[in-house]
């Protein structure tokens, strides 16, 4: 089937007569046919061909006969339009390559373009995502190993190079999906400065069910960490809370995500070392500590001439917020009313305060620490920790603050323990 279009071009040409001034002009026309080759036509499957047009198709190529409609939206399966008009069936998702085994265990290789790796990472790293389909995602060999040492299941790990995989304990590794990728692909999603070239997504850990090797060296010592929103913070002091011998740590809501990239990596494997307990409100952290555990929270403030006033501007990280509907105010001698708070004396941090299993709250730089905190620590008799500090200085970051804490408390309980000749027991549950 051909059509044809007529083109007509005119010439004009002027013709000087040799005799006189006397000139004429000839013009002439000319037709050009253009044939032109229509594009195929391509009928749905349950309709015969209209009119007497018939379609060649080759014995080699033959071409994928699809509606109109399945046409436009054949690019979001990744159908190639070729420029004869044919449509080339699309490719299938192909998630790993060629097999192979290391050790017994069997692996793949990615196939080109193969889009696994980005998928999951781009996913595993939203909140939503993890909280919703449980997973988590760890980065580098020494997290990984550690999230496999403590019992943490392992979904899928992606690894550049045979000796990075020999790297972990194969053993642990028998029911995750093994593929191999290039190290270009992991340094494309990597977060850290330097990639490793190992990835792995893991089923989101639970602390009850995990096991920790450190637990042996372990005081009876709790951390409450209150409205701590930044990641860097908070990775810092799970890490401090690990090295000191912390038994566990509790997490108020409020707090950033601890399976944050930052926090993880802050951390520096924290998360496998102690138990772990996230998003709790303040009557299921009064569950996670026995009865006879007395509470304490970190003040900013640098001296004792606070003791005299009980109001929210004469605290140190204190926030006057106050999420329970019963807010309770009281007249006040100033012209403006403020929020009573509990009355909990305040001490130096080198002051005997961890004789017994004791707990201690930090909170936020930001937000600072609740109301239901200074009520926790006035129901446990608990007091106010004050690191002092030289003037002309307003107080130290949280991390800080909460490490130094810490280390004197595990000094004090460890010197108690040896004193008395008697262990105390760390069990969370009352």
């Amino acid at each position: 089937m051909a059509t044809y279009m007529s083109c007509l071009f005119s010439l004009e040409r002027a013709v000087f007569s040799p005799r006189g001034n006397i000139f004429s002009v000839e013009t002439k026309r000319y037709v050009r046919g253009l044939r032109r080759r229509p594009v195929r036509v391509i009928f749905p499957e349950n309709e015969p061909n209209r009119g007497d047009v018939k379609l060649p198709i080759s014995e080699e190529k033959k071409v994928v006969r699809v509606p109109l409609r399945a046409e436009q939206n054949l690019g979001d399966r990744g159908g190639v339009k070729r420029r004869n008009g044919e449509i080339s069936p699309p490719k299938k998702a192909h998630v790993g390559g060629k097999s192979d085994q290391l050790d017994g265990i069997r692996f793949e290789r990615a196939s080109p373009g193969d889009k696994s790796l980005a998928r999951l990472v781009s996913v595993a790293r939203s909140r939503t995502f993890r909280e919703h389909q449980g997973k988590v995602l760890l980065e580098g060999r020494r997290l990984i190993c550690d999230a496999l040492n403590a019992g943490a299941v392992p979904q899928t790990i992606f690894f550049s190079t045979l000796e990075r995989l020999r790297e972990l304990p194969l053993d642990k590794l028998k029911r995750a999906t093994l593929l191999k990728v290039k190290f270009e692909d992991i340094k494309l999603w990597s977060d850290m400065v330097a990639p490793q070239g190992v990835i792995g997504i893991f089923s989101r850990p639970d602390a009850s069910r995990l096991s920790f090797a450190a637990s042996k060296h372990s005081v009876p010592l709790s951390l409450i960490c209150d409205n701590i929103r930044d990641p860097g913070n908070l990775g810092t002091i799970l890490r401090c809370a690990a090295a000191s011998g912390c038994h566990q740590v509790l997490l108020t809501k409020g707090c950033v995500d601890m399976w944050e990239p930052k926090v993880l990596r802050a951390a520096m494997g924290a998360h496998f070392h102690l138990p772990i307990h996230s998003s709790l409100k303040w009557e299921e952290v009064e569950h996670h500590l026995p009865e006879h555990v007395c509470v304490h929270v970190a003040d900013s403030q640098q001296n004792q001439e606070v003791n005299s006033s009980h109001k929210p501007s004469d605290f140190g990280w204190i926030s006057t917020t106050h999420t329970h509907r019963d807010v309770h105010f009281e007249e006040s001698d100033s012209d403006e009313e403020e929020l009573s708070l509990p009355r909990v004396d305040a001490a130096p941090y080198h002051d005997d305060w961890a004789r017994r299993p004791v707990a201690l709250v930090v909170g936020g730089e930001t937000h600072g620490l609740s109301v239901e905190a200074l009520e926790l620590a006035e129901k446990r008799v608990g007091r106010r920790l004050f690191i002092p500090m030289v003037p002309h200085m307003d107080s130290l970051n949280s991390a800080m603050a909460a490490s130094i804490l810490l280390f004197e408390g595990r000094k004090q309980l460890l010197t108690a323990m040896q004193n008395s000749g008697r262990k105390w027991t760390t069990n969370a549950g009352r």
